[in-house]
């Protein structure tokens, strides 16, 4: 797990308290855990069940000529193919920002130098324990070929960044939830920063 999680903000709302806990199952990608938890007034819930995951990252990355990279990869969840940010697991040692600079060069090929983050949020606080790291990659260009594992199929895409901008805005393109954040992020970035790379997010 990542240690750069932002401090707890204050809250009125006092903690649940655990009164047992078990795992009924676990591997290198999750863990499922049940709890029975005492609420503050007193309730007893049992079980409610929680999926432990390592953190994510995802990254907007914007080409020197204004293209996005997106990437194209069946997901067996929604039984579909989605085209999405490039984004991956935080594991082993290093920060998030490092982890995301391998998965854009081993998932597209493509690589840069000038990032910037965005922040971070839940995943999905009441079911997961995790956080998304997000960033914005500006003018990444192709530097060698994609380096999938056994387990990935994935195809990348270039769209003109005001283009892909259009279709979110219209319906037309379907992304996940939590990308779905980093958009929100990246256009208060571009708005803090007023970066002319990012001029199509404050139209």
């Amino acid at each position: 797990m990542s240690e750069d999680r932002p401090p707890v903000a204050p809250t009125t709302v006092g903690p649940w308290k655990v009164l047992e806990s078990k795992y009924n199952y676990r591997d290198r990608w999750l863990a499922l855990r049940s709890d029975t938890v005492e609420l503050p007034n007193g309730r007893v819930l049992t079980p409610f069940h929680v999926i432990e995951q390592p953190d994510w990252v995802s990254a907007i990355a914007i080409t020197h000529d204004g293209n996005i990279v997106l990437v194209e990869e069946y997901r067996h969840g929604a039984r579909q193919a989605v085209v999405e940010l490039p984004s991956g697991i935080h594991e082993g040692p290093g920060e998030p920002i490092d982890q995301m600079k391998r998965e854009l060069l081993e998932e597209t090929g493509f690589a840069g130098d000038e990032w910037h983050p965005l922040g971070a949020f839940f995943a999905n606080a009441p079911r997961l324990n995790n956080r998304v790291h997000c960033f914005v990659a500006l003018d990444v260009r192709k530097v060698a070929e994609p380096r999938l594992d056994d387990g990935e199929v994935i195809v990348t895409h270039e769209v003109p960044f005001a283009t892909f901008l259009e279709e979110l805005r219209a319906g037309s393109r379907t992304f996940h939830g939590f990308q779905v954040g980093v958009m929100w992020l990246l256009h208060t970035y571009a708005r803090k920063t007023r970066d002319k790379r990012l001029a199509a997010l404050l139209v």
